[in-house]
């Protein structure tokens, strides 16, 4: 009984042992968005959502999230908007550089593989971005690429991302791709249709994601150059 230092079997002091402290800290925010892109014979269209918010907060409700990196090639991006701060100044300077080296602009595909080096640049720590990029191949032929966060590059004729990508892909795979469709006319796209494919499908998006919304911001890259438009979402 000596052992127990005057104190009795049941009555030792309750000593409570703090647990290790615990820092949590992520160098990520999802500021939402969602970006969608169509090619065509002659055309590419791509467009993204113009609101910026984190969880149920709106930063702004105009937020530009189309990026012209040249006369044929548009950058579309959602997500961590200090992410996409930071590539896309990085890309439009590597752009500037080659046109100033080579006294000549970057072609998309060429522009397209020069973001997929920069995305693997970056695979241990990387954008937490979604990446749509559109624009006109040599040919003058649309196209679209999409990136993985580490950089894996895929070439298609209709894309969507970022927080209603989701919602935006099945049915562009119906209203485009015909997939799981018999005794369909699949001829090229016309602009206009494609048009008013993305519009549609915008609205449809907005009506269920809480981070896309308030408007769109479009832009139509031919061989004349890029036309800006712009098309009112519901903003609640």
């Amino acid at each position: 009984m000596a052992l127990l230092g005057g104190y009795s079997a049941g009555s030792f002091p309750d000593y409570e042992v703090q647990g290790a402290k615990k820092v949590h800290f992520s160098p990520y925010a999802d500021n939402g968005g969602s970006v969608m892109a169509i090619a065509g014979e002659d055309y590419a269209i791509i467009a993204a959502d113009s609101r910026l918010s984190t969880g149920f907060s709106i930063f702004t409700r105009e937020q530009q999230k189309l990026f012209p990196l040249s006369n044929t090639t548009v950058l579309g991006c959602s997500g961590c908007w200090c992410d996409t701060l930071t590539l896309t100044r990085i890309l439009q300077a590597r752009m500037q550089m080659y046109k100033h080296e080579h006294h000549k602009e970057l072609t998309t595909p060429a522009t397209a593989q020069m973001l997929s080096t920069m995305l693997y640049y970056k695979r241990f720590f990387p954008y937490y971005i979604s990446n749509i990029l559109a624009g006109l191949d040599e040919n003058g032929k649309g196209c679209v690429y999409s990136y993985d966060p580490i950089g894996h590059c895929e070439r298609s004729n209709f894309r969507a991302g970022g927080s209603a990508g989701a919602l935006l892909q099945p049915l562009l795979d119906n209203q485009i791709g015909y997939q799981n469709q018999e005794g369909v006319d699949k001829t090229p796209l016309p602009q206009d249709r494609a048009l008013a494919i993305l519009k549609d499908v915008f609205i449809s998006a907005a009506e269920r994601d809480i981070y896309t919304g308030d408007g769109i911001f479009i832009n139509i890259i031919t061989k004349d150059g890029i036309k800006a438009d712009k098309f009112d979402l519901r903003k609640d």
